[in-house]
């Protein structure tokens, strides 16, 4: 992977952020709470290193210093790994388990050694704190001389104010205003992953990072959700209001564990609550596969459990109906399903998933909820099948074998039982569930509504207009992101509905391999987008006279009224760094 990409990009509506986040506080209960995760991970510690030194043995590496590596290990422990990555951990494990036999083990003493040149008696520091008879106060011999001042605003020498006036301006800037969305990006640069959360200002066309959260690992997917998660510690209040809402944001990384943050609180240091069982899976510590005698880059593939994922997580859904459920894909085959109103807590026997499904043979790269019928799933997986089921009877689902990866799924939000999927070969195929066969009997391609050769590569970004019958956007490896028009009419003659579908708007918009693209929930012709380059664009579709004209009579008939802005050249907004040049010119419309 790129050392500095963004790999998944999240909506936050207008009007649901505080105006005034609260700054996070590390007071006597978050401290007992933080304490107590420390030392659960220093137990967890020694297990790991058993376990590590075990793994070397039996891949022929048995010299490995327990010692030392144990020394190691604590260090890493005690101060922390908020901001490593899992495969750097990894590497440097199998490195020191490749040290040549011969070789002596490497030590991590530091020994002292002293020269001539260090010797430091000629500059009698043992008299050094001695003060010399004479010299008191000679600095301040003048002082009747300074000037008094009643208060400090009297004072033109003191530029920084009291407190109070220095807390009301660090207010104004964290405010956010109602009409302002928050957009939140998963970003990784220079091997440091985190979560930017950035306000857009659409009437001003202005957009800034408002501030940002340290990931575990590299993150994978985003869902936005307003359901308050029940804390793993009773001195969390994740509903400080009570009124059963919020503000927060669930991250898939390459960890195994789901972390959810509330994105009104800035400058925390550990997420609002954890799904997964972070003292079972320890997944940074490799499973051997072969005997040893010759190197295996691969590792044995983890034993699925039915609690909680084993491996990394790889898509989320949440479900605006049955706001405590939140469903997620795994690189371990696996879906399942959270109860975020019950208590995640490690050690409970209440605690891990409320279902788990078993309906794919590979990873699981998509999932979502029906949000017409909201006990209906639809997946996607790497074993080139999408497979749809109501979550109270998987046994009774249907799919469809696509004879290519998925990438990216979408239910149709004007259609029950319609839904778009994206491949790794560029397709772009549109489903109803209702032609579909039973998931039991799936080895032959299964016909779609209509496919769309999307992109050159593969289409790994996909959204569907919210605002808009007909409306998608598609983002792919040939970097450049599309807006569809599909409409649909009566066959005469009886039959099929007759489909086109065309292209209203193509544009590079300079993010590089385009990883994620979505519409704006507010906006019906806005998209964001993120990729390779590490740069979110904001592009406005309706800037361009062709795409209001082709899209203009669905927004009358939507009732949807553009609104008028100071939209950036070519109505595309991104963040300026100092010395670089605007990438709102790159690539023109097609």
């Amino acid at each position: 992977m790129s050392g500095s990409l963004i790999s998944a990009v999240s909506w936050v509506k207008r009007g649901v952020a505080l105006q005034n986040p609260s700054q996070y506080v590390l007071d006597d209960h978050e401290l007992e709470r933080v304490s107590a995760l420390a030392r659960i991970e220093l137990e967890d510690a020694q297990v790991e290193l058993k376990r590590a030194h075990e793994a070397a043995k039996s891949m022929g590496k048995s010299d490995l210093d327990e010692e030392d590596v144990e020394s190691d290990l604590e260090v890493e422990v005690i101060e922390g790994d908020k901001n490593g990555d899992e495969d750097d951990w990894v590497d440097e494990d199998e490195n020191a388990m490749d040290v040549d036999s011969d070789a002596p083990a490497k030590k991590t003493t530091t020994t002292k050694v002293t020269t001539k040149d260090d010797d430091l008696s000629k500059y009698n520091l043992d008299d050094y704190d001695n003060d010399t008879p004479g010299d008191n106060i000679s600095h301040f011999s003048n002082i009747n001389n300074i000037a008094l001042y009643k208060n400090n605003d009297e004072d033109p020498y003191i530029t920084l104010k009291d407190d109070e006036d220095q807390g009301e301006m660090e207010r104004a800037e964290l405010e956010v205003l109602p009409s302002d969305n928050l957009l939140v990006v998963a970003k990784t640069e220079d091997e440091i992953s985190q979560l930017e959360i950035y306000v857009y200002e659409e009437s001003e066309a202005n957009l800034y990072v408002h501030h940002d959260l340290m990931l575990p690992n590299f993150p994978l997917c985003l869902e936005w959700l307003d359901f308050p998660p029940t804390s793993s510690s009773s001195s969390m209040n994740n509903d400080p209001t009570n009124s059963g809402f919020g503000n927060y944001i669930a991250v898939g990384t390459l960890d195994p564990e789901i972390e959810i943050w509330s994105l009104d609180i800035v400058e925390a240091m550990y997420p609002n609550s954890v799904l997964g069982r972070p003292d079972k899976t320890k997944a940074h510590i490799p499973l051997p596969l072969g005997t040893g005698k010759k190197k295996k880059k691969k590792t044995k593939s983890r034993q699925v459990e039915k609690a909680y994922h084993v491996d990394a997580v790889l898509a989320l859904s949440w479900n605006k109906k049955q706001r405590n459920l939140l469903a997620s894909a795994s690189a371990d085959k696996t879906v399942k399903l959270w109860d975020l109103s019950r208590d995640p807590t490690i050690s409970g026997g209440e605690g891990g998933a409320l279902r788990s499904f078993d309906v794919h043979k590979d990873k699981v790269q998509g999932v979502q909820w029906n949000e017409m019928d909201p006990a209906v799933l639809l997946t996607g997986s790497y074993d080139r099948t999408v497979r749809t089921f109501d979550s109270r009877a998987p046994e009774g689902g249907v799919g469809a074998f696509l004879g290519s990866d998925v990438e990216a799924l979408r239910w149709d939000p004007w259609n029950e039982s319609g839904f778009y999927v994206s491949l790794e070969n560029g397709l772009v195929l549109n489903f109803d569930a209702r032609t579909l066969s039973s998931s039991s009997n799936l080895s032959q391609p299964s016909p779609s509504r209509f496919t769309l050769q999307a992109h050159d590569g593969a289409a790994s970004a996909l959204d569907v207009n919210p605002h808009i019958k007909g409306c998608i956007v598609t983002g792919g490896s040939d970097k450049l992101v599309k807006v569809w028009n599909i409409e649909e009419s009566e066959n005469s003659k009886g039959g099929k509905n007759n489909i086109n579908v065309s292209l209203v708007q193509s544009r590079d918009l300079g993010v590089g391999k385009v990883f994620s693209t979505s519409f704006s929930p507010d906006s019906p012709l806005t998209v964001a987008a993120g990729g390779s380059k590490a740069k979110l664009q904001i592009w406005d579709v309706a800037s361009n006279a062709a795409a209001r004209k082709a899209l203009g009579g669905k927004l009358r008939e939507a009732g949807k009224v553009l609104s008028e802005r100071n939209t950036g050249e070519g109505g595309v907004v991104g963040l300026v760094s100092d010395g670089e040049e605007s990438d709102d010119d790159d690539g023109g419309d097609e």
